[in-house]
């Protein structure tokens, strides 16, 4: 008889989350039990905040409209409203950039909105 190890398989295994716990701090980089551990929690946040990531950006988008609108005199939801009725159909990613990057364009779409 001959005793079957998995010591191939193991040790590949082993590798394979060492190498992804590169980094971290202490034994979680070092120790394959912790490595582990600390493995899954982060791709459990990374799953989580892919999703985070999404709200992050269009409340940022919000907020830089929002303050450009303000500086034009007028407010954010009465502006998304008019935009709505006036049937101008840009997204709220699309407005941030305008707000940023083209005042004079920007303050065109407040008097649309109006």
């Amino acid at each position: 008889m001959v005793r079957i190890t998995h010591s191939v398989a193991s040790h590949r295994r082993k590798k394979r989350v060492l190498k992804a716990a590169k980094g971290q701090w202490g034994d979680r980089s070092k120790r394959f039990r912790h490595a582990k551990e600390s493995l899954m929690h982060s791709m459990k946040y990374a799953y989580r905040d892919r999703k985070v990531k999404k709200r992050v950006f269009r409340s940022l988008w919000i907020t830089r409209i929002n303050a450009a609108c303000r500086a034009c005199g007028i407010t954010y939801s009465r502006f998304m409203n008019g935009l709505k009725k006036a049937n101008i159909l840009l997204d709220r990613k699309a407005l941030a950039e305008v707000a940023v990057t083209d005042k004079a364009a920007f303050k065109k779409l407040v008097e649309l909105a109006k």
